[in-house]
Order: structure tokens, then C-alpha cells, then sequence
């Protein structure tokens, strides 16, 4: 390709070998060195959410050798032209021939800062109108409803951006999101199933407690995890260090509760037994086993859900030679991928 013609906009992650583009990267890493003679250099390292590239050394006649070494630091997002290969011995590598900081005008090409950490297929504003309608259709006591959609309201910009954990089911961006509403339309079913099955159940199953639960069981996240500078995964904060998301998600509830006076007390109890008791095991973090049967239904969903997408990942994404997956660290094992049937 003729370099005096522009190239096309691609995905770092996308780039071809000897393919000339344009690229959003984000500098992941600068250091300056210089050769034996006293030459100064800069060696530095673009990324964004699925792969990272070394820069072929920014030499001090580079245009912008200058930016790099006193005004470019790691963390910022940039625009870079250049060629891309695959060094025998340096690995992935691009060749920087013109670089800049991204401008306000690069979204209207496609520029955001969620494309540099992992996030949900789905997008997040639709799941979370998806989340607001199921509570609005299926939880009938109005003062619960309302506590639900009170916490959703209010942290709705936290939560289209948050994980489901840091780094086992679902960790990356709308990640809560996604799994929430796996589990809520599970324990939906559930709850109509076992309705049906145990009519004579005394006291009977209550499908709102099921459903708010189950919406509300992670909601501790958003306390537990902080996001990060955009670009960067959410990290564990110091509340999430001293205390179980399943604490902070009990205050959570139970602070929002106040500002529902005709919430019915003892449904407001068994609600915070469901946050606090679904994990059902201490070594969970669970500080109570359930004493409830609705906490079995979003126990159940919740760990089947989170286990199949661990599951899915490692399946999908492993690139082992062989009839195993690599071992997946989330699982502790490898996993079969090799099948006819």
C-alpha cells in the first residue's frame, strides 16, 4: 500500500502483518534507554483490550521524541499511523510514523475508552433497560419494586460499567450487568416451576423476594470494585479489601431502605438474608446459611451462571495445542475441547 494515501482505521488488535493503518492505542508502558555511544531512545508499548504491541524505538530524530520525554505519559490514549509486524525476535511491533494524542473529534470515528479493557457483547444500555423492565413487570409490591429501582437508579453509571467479579465469572466491563440479568430471568423460571411443583408450601415461595434477590444479590459491587482511569480494569477499594461485597451490599440495601418507610419490614430482613447467605457456604463468604428456600433458587442461578460463562471463556478463547485447554486459573483445571459429540 502507498503510504502517501490514507490508511484505514483498524482495531490494534486486528492489525495484519506488514498491514499500514491507523490505529486507538493506548501507551501501556515508556522507558528511556540509550545505545553504548550515549544515543537516546525511548522503547515504549501500545495496547488495548486484546493484545499488546512494542513500538519500534523512538529514536531522538523522531518528530516526537520531545512528547514522549516530557509531556506523553503511560495511561493516555493516542491515534498512531504506522506498520505493523511481527518481529522473529521482538514479537508484535508497529512502526510509528505519526502519532497524537485522541481529540474529542476521534468518537466521531469510533474512539472509546472501553474498547482498552474487556466489556460485555451486549450493550450496556440496553441491558440495563432490560434489568428496569423485569423488576417493573415482576415485582408487585410496590414499595420493594420501589427500593429496587432506587438502587438500580442510582448507581446506573457504575453498574453499566461493572464487572461481575475482578477476575473469575464475568470480569470485565457490563460484566454485572450481563450476569444479573442471566440469573434473574433463571430464578424466574425457577420460581414459577417451584411454585407450581410445591403448592401446599407453607409459608408459599414468594416470587418478588426471588426476583429482588436476585437482582440485588452482587449490588455489593459497586462498593466492593473501583473503576479505574478509563481504559484500566476495576481493582478491588479499600471497603472491598475489608469487608465481603455481601456486607457492603446489606448496608447498601438496608440505607436505601430508609428512605422507603412503607417497605414491609420482615420482606426487607429476608431480602438482606438473600444477599447475605446465596453464596451458602462461609468459605464463600457467605456469613449465614440459607434459612429460606428462596435463597436456593438464587443460589443455584447465580453459581450455574457464573460457572458456565468461566466455562464458555476458557473454551472459547484457548488456543492449546491438543485435546485440553491450557488449565484455567479461575477453574483450577483444564477443560476437554476435543469432542465429535
Amino acid at each position: 500500500m502507498s503510504k502517501a494515501k490514507k490508511p484505514p482505521l483498524v482495531r490494534l488488535s486486528d492489525l495484519q502483518p506488514h498491514q499500514y493503518a491507523d490505529v486507538f492505542a493506548q501507551l501501556a508502558e515508556k522507558n528511556r534507554g540509550s545505545t553504548r555511544d550515549g544515543k537516546p531512545f525511548f522503547t515504549c508499548k501500545f495496547r488495548d483490550a486484546r493484545r499488546t504491541v512494542s513500538a519500534v524505538p523512538i529514536w531522538a530524530d523522531h518528530p516526537h521524541f520531545e512528547d514522549f520525554q516530557t509531556r506523553w505519559q503511560a495511561g493516555q490514549f493516542f491515534k498512531v499511523r504506522g506498520t505493523f509486524s511481527e518481529h522473529e525476535k521482538y514479537g508484535p511491533q508497529i512502526d510509528v510514523e505519526q502519532i497524537r494524542p485522541v481529540e474529542d473529534r476521534d468518537k466521531a470515528e469510533g474512539f472509546t475508552e472501553l474498547d482498552f479493557v474487556e466489556r460485555s457483547r451486549f450493550d450496556p444500555d440496553q441491558m440495563f433497560a432490560e434489568l428496569d423492565a423485569l423488576v417493573v413487570g415482576e415485582v408487585k409490591d410496590p414499595p420493594l419494586r420501589h427500593l429496587v429501582l432506587k438502587l438500580l437508579t442510582t448507581h446506573a453509571d457504575t453498574l453499566k460499567q461493572l464487572p461481575a467479579s475482578q477476575r473469575h465469572a464475568y470480569p470485565f466491563a457490563g460484566g454485572w450487568l450481563e450476569h444479573t440479568l442471566a440469573v434473574v430471568r433463571s430464578c424466574l423460571f425457577l420460581a414459577d416451576r417451584y411454585a407450581g411443583r410445591f403448592p401446599d408450601l407453607k409459608p408459599p415461595l414468594n416470587r418478588d423476594l426471588v426476583v429482588a434477590g436476585a437482582v440485588l444479590h452482587d449490588v455489593g459491587r459497586v462498593k466492593d470494585l473501583e473503576l479505574g482511569v478509563p481504559g484500566q480494569p476495576a481493582r478491588h477499594g479499600v471497603a472491598g479489601e475489608l469487608f465481603s461485597y455481601l456486607i457492603l451490599g446489606y448496608d447498601l440495601i438496608r440505607s436505601a431502605a430508609k428512605e422507603v418507610p412503607d417497605l414491609n419490614p420482615e420482606l426487607l430482613d429476608l431480602l438482606l438474608h438473600i444477599v447475605v447467605s446465596h453464596l451458602r457456604q462461609p468459605e464463600w463468604n457467605s456469613s449465614r446459611n440459607p434459612c429460606i428456600p428462596e435463597v436456593l433458587i438464587v443460589h443455584h442461578a447465580d453459581e450455574l451462571d457464573s460457572k458456565f460463562e468461566v466455562y464458555a471463556r476458557c473454551l472459547i478463547r484457548d488456543t492449546a495445542d491438543g485435546p485440553f485447554t491450557d488449565r484455567d486459573p479461575a477453574l483450577g483445571r483444564a477443560l476437554l475441547k476435543e469432542r465429535t459429540v
